[in-house]
């Protein structure tokens, strides 16, 4: 193996933290361990990916109550959903592409459709691997949000992962969780932030533009703000960590004005927070121009996770620089 392979392995599974941005190490995996230990109902399952979904760290804390169900992602949702008809509380974790692609009519029939507690646990979400099409689940949002009385959470750190876990944990029906892995930053407790299912949060005020985010996007759009006011451009920030159900309020009380609104998001433009954010808007008579930020509609390239992130407009970098564009200072 020469030298440059590892070098470009870790690049391709690069941390989305910007430099200089604190992590937390496998925030999902702790807070489950820890939720765990005040809730007896709590179980974890996975279907071979335990060390890459951050589950590993609940099966340590709990090896009786984790299942390996092996690469069988469709049984991994039967199970859950067994498990849930108990009254167990299941976390069931496995990459975002094949709970999506390959078991959607199970977690549609067996978990949804009767409204089970069982939280599916999506591992690289959108732009967050290298790896090519096969992994990078683009598309998840736009897949799942058809389904009746799925809540589909997409944090933005670590912080919104530890309070999400007991919120889902809690909640009577199904849930997915965007989950992000590793070294997660650490951004939110900057501010005064809370998870709520089904609430956005208004986390930067500012009076020029308004940026409309969810995910790793919102750590990436108030690095951004902060570049942004070196150009007096004063910038909010809307951080949308639930995207069904949608809170249309807050998101529309901000954008319905003279500030420039764009919506940030690391999914297809197609299918996710973007046309949430204009479904609303067209519903309820919002007519200002709406611009997104968001990955293309296309099978994306594999390669160095970073330069990916340069190339489809994803980077603090890109978004400073769409911002000033917009605005005529490109």
């Amino acid at each position: 193996m020469s030298a440059s392979t590892p070098q470009r392995s870790a690049a391709m599974i690069a941390s989305i933290a910007d430099d200089g941005v604190p992590t937390t190490q496998a925030p999902f995996g702790h807070a489950l361990a820890e939720l765990a230990e005040r809730d007896e109902r709590v179980v974890g399952l996975t279907a071979d990916l335990g060390k890459y979904t951050d589950m590993h760290v609940f099966a340590a804390a709990h090896p009786s109550r984790f299942v390996q169900v092996g690469m069988a992602e469709q049984a991994l949702m039967t199970v859950a959903a067994g498990m849930a008809t108990t009254g167990l509380v299941p976390f069931a974790s496995t990459y975002s592409v094949f709970a999506t692609r390959r078991a959607y009519d199970f977690i549609a029939l067996d978990i949804a459709e009767p409204q089970l507690n069982v939280t599916i646990v999506g591992g690289l979400p959108g732009l967050t691997t290298g790896y090519g099409p096969s992994h990078q689940a683009t598309e998840d949002v736009a897949i799942l949000r058809g389904i009746p009385g799925l809540v589909i959470v997409d944090p933005a750190d670590a912080v919104d992962v530890e309070q999400a876990v007991p919120a889902l944990a809690a909640a009577p029906g199904p849930a997915y969780l965007r989950l992000l892995r590793g070294a997660v930053p650490r951004v939110l407790d900057r501010y005064d932030y809370r998870f709520e299912i089904g609430r956005a949060a208004v986390v930067r005020p500012g009076n020029d533009v308004v940026l409309v985010s969810s995910g790793l996007m919102t750590m990436r759009a108030l690095l951004a703000a902060e570049r942004l006011s070196e150009h007096h451009v004063d910038v909010s920030v809307v951080h949308c960590a639930t995207l069904k159900p949608f809170d249309e309020e807050t998101v529309l009380r901000e954008i319905d004005g003279p500030r420039l609104p764009l919506t940030l998001e690391n999914h297809s433009v197609v299918g996710g927070l973007f046309e949430t954010v204009a479904s609303a808007m067209v519903r309820r008579g919002v007519s200002v121009p709406l611009r997104p930020v968001a990955l293309p509609d296309e099978f994306l390239d594999a390669g160095a996770l970073p330069t990916l992130h340069d190339r489809y407009g994803l980077s603090t970098d890109a978004v400073v620089t769409r911002v000033l564009t917009e605005l005529g200072r490109g």
